[in-house]
């Protein structure tokens, strides 16, 4: 009778151990399917493109005169009265340091984040780049190349912000964003002009218009996509998008001085 006991019990446990307490076979389907989710990159062979061009409807606004006082090193690299360089208009309207991006997540495709850092350098009394993209989970360098005391103090409403002092040339520091977020502020307290703006961006669909307002996105995988662009003094807009298999698609946004924030 003991050993009949012993032996059901025995029974009992492999039972559980093989059934009660193991994932369902659709409970692992559904873990590797997520899985396979998490681990889908872009077929290069149907990727596509998008390119155009940022320009200002009417007429440019005069660039605002920036006060430097008291600090020499400013007014060195400066003077006294600077123009500013939120806004810069190039040949036939082009938009300098507008952002453009795909507003999508893109949240089903994994893409390898870069681990040199974007570098945000303070020289001659301004922030340079002045508008950056830069992707969650890559460096951003701080550097402080004036002979004169800066702090950067970061203003995001979904990241952490932070408020550090660099007083010494040549001083470097990193910063890590850890969630999408467009755009993040950066400024000095301690000279008013300074401002800076980053786009926190989850993949590698953003540019940053030069000169000649132009843009060009590749390697984006076919489908549909809201195409964003944003500008610091000049507002944003959105266009919606369809890229099909290996198409480039051109496009172009127009910006008003009227429409943009102040």
């Amino acid at each position: 009778m003991h050993k009949s006991l012993l032996f059901l019990a025995a029974t009992a446990l492999v039972a559980s151990a093989c059934g009660g307490n193991a994932p369902s076979a659709s409970a692992a389907a559904d873990t590797s399917a997520a899985s396979a989710r998490q681990a889908k990159t872009v077929d290069a062979a149907t990727a596509g493109s998008v390119a155009g061009k940022v320009t200002l409807s009417g007429p440019a606004p005069a660039p605002e005169v920036m006060r430097v006082a008291v600090d020499q090193t400013c007014i060195q690299a400066m003077g006294t009265s600077a123009k500013s360089d939120a806004i810069l208009i190039g040949a036939d309207g082009a938009i300098e340091n507008a952002f453009v991006y795909i507003k999508d997540p893109l949240s089903e495709y994994t893409f390898d984040v870069p681990t040199a850092p974007v570098v945000l350098d303070q020289k001659g009394c301004r922030y340079a780049p002045r508008i950056f993209g830069v992707r969650v989970g890559q460096p951003v360098e701080m550097i402080n190349s004036d002979a004169t005391l800066h702090n950067v103090h970061a203003m995001p409403m979904v990241n952490q912000e932070f408020n550090r002092g660099m007083p010494q040339q040549n001083s470097r520091m990193t910063q890590v964003f850890t969630a999408p977020e467009q755009m993040v502020r950066f400024k000095c307290d301690l000279h008013s002009w300074m401002n800076a703006y980053g786009g926190v961006m989850p993949h590698p669909f953003f540019q940053v218009t030069g000169a000649d307002g132009a843009f060009s996105l590749k390697g984006i995988p076919p489908g549909k996509y809201e195409l964003a662009v944003w500008h610091e003094k000049l507002g944003s807009t959105t266009q919606q998008i369809e890229i099909g298999n290996g198409q480039a698609v051109s496009l172009n946004f127009t910006l008003s001085a009227k429409s943009g924030t102040k």
